[in-house]
């Protein structure tokens, strides 16, 4: 089996390392085939694109653009994609455009609630200013003490019905969708378990999307239980979608790493299947 891994973050967005080292961390990893996935800005793709090449590992453009549906926070993998086409990077300004605003009422929310200088702190976090996000706020938490790991940070401060969270409208599902297909790129939710949806609305987000063009769902994923793979496989194949692979890695000795994630079930159908750039990997490995 191929070691695909098509979701990850560089300090572009909220990923730790620059995007040169996330290549050459894959790379170590035995990754064959990596896509670099900041949210809303593809700012590091050329840089990791770069590596990748002289690494001998194949490299796929991507993003991850935050979308509002139905009131919450969904997120989809464009993967694929032309960095350059101009209804994407418009699109991803617009989103840019709205982050540092909403970091500032995040910090006033702490702040109400007792912690002071959180907008700051997470600020200095961020090495992309454009791109003062949640994780930002959440690693400053707890260098700070606030809170004992990320996961706890996020849980305790920066989730609906708690401090630090603030309701936020993204784009609409229609517009990240369609930036995506017209960069001619692949739309893929990521980590649909992680929303807060139960069954009725999970399959109404799949009917929605496949509606739009989507094409594919994030089944292993680091942001998944292991016992949640089942599920999601038999709902992508449900819903006639593909499966995609991915650790979401965001720094080391945070959640999984690059790579280190098991195979997709065998009856699914991966997202990558057909892809031209890796039809000599798959000759090799054979």
């Amino acid at each position: 089996m191929l070691n695909i891994d098509l979701h990850c973050h560089s300090n572009v967005s909220d990923g730790v390392l620059p995007p040169a080292e996330v290549a050459a961390r894959a790379a170590a990893n035995g990754v064959q085939a990596l896509a670099l996935t900041d949210h809303d800005d593809v700012g590091g793709l050329a840089e990791a694109g770069q590596v990748a090449a002289t690494l001998g590992m194949a490299f796929i453009p991507g993003v991850e653009i935050s979308v509002t549906w139905h009131g919450k926070t969904v997120h989809i993998v464009g993967l694929r994609i032309d960095p350059a086409h101009p209804e994407l990077v418009t699109g991803l300004q617009t989103i840019r455009n709205g982050r540092i605003e909403r970091a500032r009422r995040m910090g006033d929310d702490l702040r109400l609630s007792g912690i002071d200088g959180a907008y700051e702190g997470a600020y200095d976090y961020a090495a992309n200013k454009q791109m003062v996000g949640r994780t930002h706020f959440a690693r400053w938490l707890v260098d700070r003490g606030h809170a004992p790991d990320i996961r706890t940070a996020f849980r305790r401060y920066l989730t609906p019905g708690h401090p630090g969270y603030v309701e936020h409208e993204w784009t609409t599902l229609e517009n990240a969708v369609g930036w995506i297909r017209a960069s001619g790129g692949m739309a893929v939710i990521a980590h649909p378990g992680r929303y807060p949806f139960d069954a009725r609305e999970q399959h109404r987000l799949l009917d929605a999307f496949r509606a739009l063009g989507g094409e594919g769902i994030e089944v292993i994923t680091g942001s998944h239980h292991p016992s949640e793979y089942g599920k999601w496989a038999d709902l992508a194949r449900a819903f006639g979608l593909k499966a995609s692979r991915g650790a979401d890695f965001h720094a080391p000795g945070e959640g999984v790493d690059i790579g280190r994630l098991p195979a997709l079930p065998h009856f699914c159908q991966p997202v990558w299947q057909g892809w031209p750039e890796l039809q000599q990997l798959s000759l090799d490995a054979a």
